[in-house]
């Protein structure tokens, strides 16, 4: 059974050009599709990001999806700034990407991550730093960024006790991303920028982080 059902595709009228383009492909149109439709905009641009990667000229499709992507109708759910950026840092954590991990606790902190939190992520089940609700969103994370995949029903119970469904896809949505990233930058060695390194150094340094293939060319 999914954790959070998929949509129906013909309850979702505004994405019929997605799905009709997905059906082309592939002859059926996929459940993660009809999934991440819980936010419309995302089955957009993940449209776009597997056209592009498998070599597709996408200018058509982003004219197209200009003039008709749907809007968010619970766009009010939208997680915080600072949530999204303890779940991308903790995904990044297990994934073991250093440049992430200075990314994303760089910009969580902007937003609003204390130190502490950032600290205490691997103790959060004793921390009480962490609300009950972030404790069910770092369970997740740091579950579904091992290899293989950790997470199970019992993730998912608890976050469903704190998050509507479309929240729940987006929290599963910020880990996908860095999925991509943590890959992207760990295989690429991508060279860290000056301010994440002086913040990472600052603040993860004691909690053993280190640049690695990061450090910056001299």
């Amino acid at each position: 059974m999914a954790h959070v059902e998929p949509l129906q595709r013909e309850d979702l009228g505004d994405l019929e050009a997605v799905f009709a383009g997905a059906e082309a492909v592939m002859g059926f149109v996929p459940n993660s599709m009809l999934t991440m439709a819980h936010m419309p905009q995302l089955t957009m641009a993940f449209s776009l990001l597997a056209g592009v990667t498998f070599g597709a000229d996408i200018r058509g499709q982003m004219k197209a999806f200009a003039e008709m992507a749907p809007a968010d109708p619970n766009a009010a759910e939208a997680l915080p700034g600072d949530m999204v950026q303890l779940i991308a840092y903790c995904v990044s954590l297990t994934a073991g990407c250093r440049y992430c991990q200075a990314h994303t606790s760089h910009n969580g902190h902007r937003q609003g991550l204390s130190e502490a939190k950032l600290a205490s992520v691997l103790d959060y089940e004793a921390s009480t730093e962490f609300s009950p609700a972030e404790k069910a969103v770092i369970a997740l994370a740091l579950a579904a960024g091992e290899v293989p995949n950790s997470s199970d029903p019992t993730h998912f119970a608890a976050l469903q006790q704190h998050f509507s469904d479309r929240q729940i896809v987006q929290i599963v949505a910020v880990i996908s991303l860095f999925g991509f990233l943590n890959r992207w930058n760990d295989t690429m060695a991508t060279q860290l920028e000056a301010t994440p390194i002086e913040f990472a150094q600052a603040v993860l340094a004691d909690g053993g982080w280190q640049a690695g293939k990061h450090v910056p060319s001299e």
